[in-house]
């Protein structure tokens, strides 16, 4: 069963049921961009978390979306080759763009092989061609998933990656998994027009309550997360959102 804490903050069972209702939603940003605009594109997030969604997406909504007419980006990935076990890429690809018909024009990859900054570079030019945009691009969607130390995409508390307000994407250092990644920025991710956040896991619990209930932002990456023209939405499952059963949004 669904509660519903505010009109973005929305709580379910378990990680599933985040996963379904994230799948619902994808497909109904789908179909309202590509209404209006003929494409969709979207920003894949890495992590654990959209695991489920991607399979779910790569099988029961696989006829149901218009892929041909999706673009598919992501919001960070490790400087490693797209065959590495630990490529954001690579788990996307095996539970969702293997299964799917799709040009392949329409997967924008980041180049985790290249050199941090010249795969950062490489990215900023494939987003500025494909946005046709001298600014920041408007993702119709863009997922996310969130740390227990409250980062997001690859942008980790304290980093100078964070306060990075002109560029769309950097290379970004990870201290505690001890690699390099590349990231999209900040005013990128609070640029599109819808931002969903699944959050799953009792370890995540007290940021959530940081972040959600005492609107603690700042030191926290994910906090910083608030389209300026867009919508945001949280999907928690009831591990991540335990501590907010007693608090007021």
């Amino acid at each position: 069963m669904e509660t519903a804490l505010s009109s973005n903050v929305r709580i379910l069972p378990d990680a599933e049921a985040v996963a379904r209702t994230a799948a619902r939603i994808f497909q109904s940003a789908a179909a309202v961009a590509i209404a209006s605009r003929g494409r969709f594109s979207v920003a894949l997030s890495g992590g654990s978390s959209p695991q489920l969604l991607y399979r779910m997406l790569g099988t029961a909504y696989r006829e149901n979306i218009r892929w041909d007419l999706t673009h598919i980006f992501w919001s960070d990935e490790r400087c490693v080759p797209a065959d590495h076990e630990l490529s954001n890429f690579r788990l996307a690809n095996e539970a969702l763009t293997s299964r799917i018909s799709m040009p392949a024009g329409n997967i924008h990859r980041m180049r985790g092989e290249l050199q941090p900054e010249e795969a950062a570079k490489d990215y900023e030019r494939d987003l500025q061609t494909h946005f046709r945009a001298d600014g920041f691009p408007r993702f119709d969607l863009v997922l996310l998933g969130m740390g227990s130390d409250g980062h997001t995409a690859s942008l980790f508390p304290g980093a100078e990656a964070v306060s990075e307000m002109k560029r769309l994407a950097v290379p970004a250092y990870s201290a505690s998994a001890g690699n390099w990644r590349i990231t999209l920025t900040i005013p990128v991710l609070n640029g599109a027009s819808l931002v969903v956040f699944l959050v799953t896991g009792k370890a995540k619990a007290g940021i959530v309550v940081e972040i959600l209930a005492k609107g603690k932002r700042e030191p926290y990456p994910a906090g910083s997360i608030i389209p300026q023209h867009g919508r945001i939405v949280w999907l928690l499952d009831s591990d991540a959102a335990s501590g907010l059963q007693q608090k007021s949004l």
